[in-house]
């Protein structure tokens, strides 16, 4: 449930609140805004019926208490008074009228293809950077990443393009290596359901993009996100990047209906993947356009200097040369739907 205190509460009755919410062997979660503070109070069913029994509503400082009946509390879009988050990651802001743009590489794989495209994606107006130092294979023979050798080239981009650095951690144990470079930690779709690693993340108090698994539900999607929320960390994305259905004429069916559903279910920012989706980089474009006009808060974007030789997943890579012209189109089309990523780069 959620315990929305009023304006004038002071810091000892939100306090006396929290202390009765953990009597009852809950959780509470305080969020303090500008004009207001609401607290979760979150536990499971005999918990929740232990903190309804409270009586908190003529607790002093309560205005009111709301039931959440979703199963993710945190991410419900009740928690957030039905208002979308807007998350700042070093300084940018994603969310609500922020467009996020996230550009870069498939996987780190020189010096050289790192920063070209780190320069190529800075110079075009992306937010941040993404680049693979670690990297999930569906073939345990095949490239797996360059590991903390790719993490120091990321940090080498960031210093000098000054982009918040997108990067994917599988392993709970390289969480410290990747703090001291990634701003946003990625768990791709494989790992979305990972349970011990969302909650180890969450503990982390990095920002976190949780990517929607390959058959996963929009509500198991919210409810891997609790996991990290749970933890006390609110800088939560959430990432649709196709689903497997029968279609084979690409490589995975970008769910567009996710956007605006998930709009109405919480109020985390969604971000869409186009090129995992597509997996070809003729539908990057079309995609990334359709996406934007959904409603979306941002895009993650493969872009590679000379993506006919990258080491993995070059066909769904954009060529760094022709990324500008796609970065003016996506901003024409985000700007048409209230978005814009300039401002955010502006105010990062």
């Amino acid at each position: 449930m959620m315990i929305v205190m009023k304006q004038t509460a002071t810091d000892d009755e939100v306090q006396a609140v929290i202390d009765r919410i953990q009597s009852a062997g809950a959780r509470a979660h305080p969020s303090r805004g500008a004009e207001v503070t609401v607290i979760g109070a979150i536990g499971d069913v005999e918990r929740e019926i232990q903190v309804a029994e409270l009586g908190l509503e003529t607790a002093p400082g309560v205005d009111r208490v709301v039931p959440i009946l979703k199963p993710y509390k945190l991410a419900s879009k009740q928690f957030n008074h039905d208002e979308p988050s807007v998350l700042r990651i070093a300084g940018a802001p994603v969310g609500g009228e922020h467009f996020a743009l996230i550009a870069g590489p498939c996987t780190v794989e020189t010096r050289d293809q790192t920063l070209s495209a780190a320069h190529a994606v800075k110079a075009a107006g992306a937010t941040m950077f993404r680049g693979g130092a670690y990297k999930p294979r569906t073939s345990p023979y095949a490239f797996q990443g360059l590991g903390q050798e790719g993490l120091r080239v990321l940090a080498e981009a960031k210093a000098e393009t000054g982009l918040p650095v997108v990067t994917e951690l599988m392993d709970a144990r390289d969480i410290e290596p990747l703090r001291d470079v990634a701003d946003v930690v990625q768990i791709g779709a494989r790992n979305m359901q990972n349970y011990p690693l969302l909650s180890e993340v969450g503990r982390s108090g990095l920002p976190v993009l949780v990517k929607r698994g390959l058959s996963a539900t929009l509500d198991e999607l919210l409810m891997a996100a609790e996991y990290v929320l749970k933890e006390g960390n609110p800088n939560v994305m959430l990432c649709e990047r196709g689903i497997r259905t029968f279609e084979t004429a690409y490589r995975f069916t970008l769910d567009l209906t996710a956007i605006p559903v998930l709009k109405q279910l919480t109020h985390l920012p969604v971000i869409v993947d186009p090129s995992h989706a597509a997996g070809r980089r003729d539908l990057v474009g079309p995609l990334s356009l359709a996406a934007a006009a959904a409603g979306a808060d941002g895009l993650i974007v493969e872009v590679h200097p000379d993506p006919e030789h990258a080491i993995c997943d070059g066909p769904q890579q954009l060529r760094a040369d022709d990324f500008a012209a796609y970065a003016e189109k996506v901003e024409l089309v985000a700007s048409i739907a209230g978005k814009s990523f300039r401002a955010a780069r502006a105010s990062a």
